[in-house]
């Protein structure tokens, strides 16, 4: 088939959108499919159109949905738009319709879809390939990871705060990759680094740069306020770095809902115990280790492709 992946994160964006994108591109031109991927759809024919977020893609949609009224819809449901945009009247829940199949990244995700649309989603993990090598730990120092561009929804300081409450003894970094979207975000992240010992900010880095970080740190800190279905913490899985998160709904999709990892979104105090807890307590640490190792085949890049073979072959 002739396929249209649209994605409204250009190119050269590092963004979770885009890197879902593009590893989307390569796995269906491995199934021998002639894949484009673009920001929009312009009229061109094609056999299958992808779209990523119900809201931001919409016009794409509705334009291949025009001119390709036979032609299949694939909708994937990526954060913004699966716990905000569908709850209100607008583009987003018109897309829902106009879709013949919804693509969630965790099946908590399937909560959030009204009943009458749940036969026409389906659950597609976002896969990584296991590094051959894990590098060695630091010595010295207990780093904690935050990755993630610097935005409100991804409460990108909330890590670096907890982080000002341990006490002196500790040994815990927090080291954060992302680049700051807004003037205002990078005075944020620079005045934090000048007033707390503890936070190195090292904006955007190449995504093998930001992998071979996250697989020699102790602890992988997810922050946000809400996910999809964050790839970090498939990339954390993958590269066996146990994951503390906010308890919102993509992480549980993950995780699982009984992860001894979570902490309340926005608590900081929670943040700061369970952060110190990670540090000194090696038995739980082992248990978050052991846990995130048991979901390595959820993160599987051949689980991932079979799912998509499965759903391609749906249309034929």
């Amino acid at each position: 088939m002739r396929v249209l992946i649209v994605t409204p994160a250009p190119r050269g964006s590092r963004s979770g959108n885009r890197v879902t994108a593009e590893r989307w591109r390569r796995l269906l031109r491995s199934l021998g499919h002639r894949v484009i991927l673009g920001d929009e759809f312009c009229g061109t024919r094609y056999d299958l159109l992808v779209a990523l977020h119900a809201r931001k893609s919409a016009a794409s949609i509705f334009r291949f949905r025009e001119a390709c009224p036979r032609r299949p819809v694939i909708l994937a449901l990526t954060g913004t738009d699966l716990y905000g945009d569908i709850h209100r009247p607008g583009v987003a829940r018109r897309s829902l319709e106009l879709a013949d199949r919804l693509v969630v990244l965790q099946p908590h995700g399937l909560t959030q879809l009204p009943t009458p649309l749940h036969a026409k989603a389906r659950v597609i993990y976002q896969s990584v390939e296991r590094p051959p090598a894990r590098p060695r730990r630091l010595t010295g120092t207990f780093e904690v990871c935050a990755i993630g561009h610097l935005r409100e929804v991804k409460d990108p300081f909330r890590a670096a705060a907890a982080a000002r409450h341990l006490p002196e003894t500790s040994r815990i970094r927090v080291v954060h990759m992302g680049a700051a979207l807004t003037p205002d975000m990078e005075r944020r992240a620079r005045e934090e680094m000048r007033r707390n010992p503890r936070y190195l900010w090292l904006g955007e880095l190449a995504r093998w740069q930001v992998r071979r970080r996250l697989a020699r740190s102790h602890l992988l800190a997810l922050t946000s306020r809400m996910e999809g279905g964050a790839n970090v913490v498939s990339e954390a899985i993958a590269a066996g770095v146990p994951v503390v998160s906010s308890r919102i709904s993509g992480s549980i999709g993950l995780l699982g809902e009984n992860y001894p990892g979570f902490f309340t979104a926005g608590d900081t105090r929670e943040l700061t115990a369970l952060m110190r807890r990670c540090e000194e307590d090696r038995a739980f640490l082992r248990t978050l280790e052991r846990s995130c190792r048991s979901l390595r085949p959820l993160v599987s890049p051949r689980r991932e492709r079979a799912s998509w073979a499965r759903l391609l072959a749906e249309f034929r």
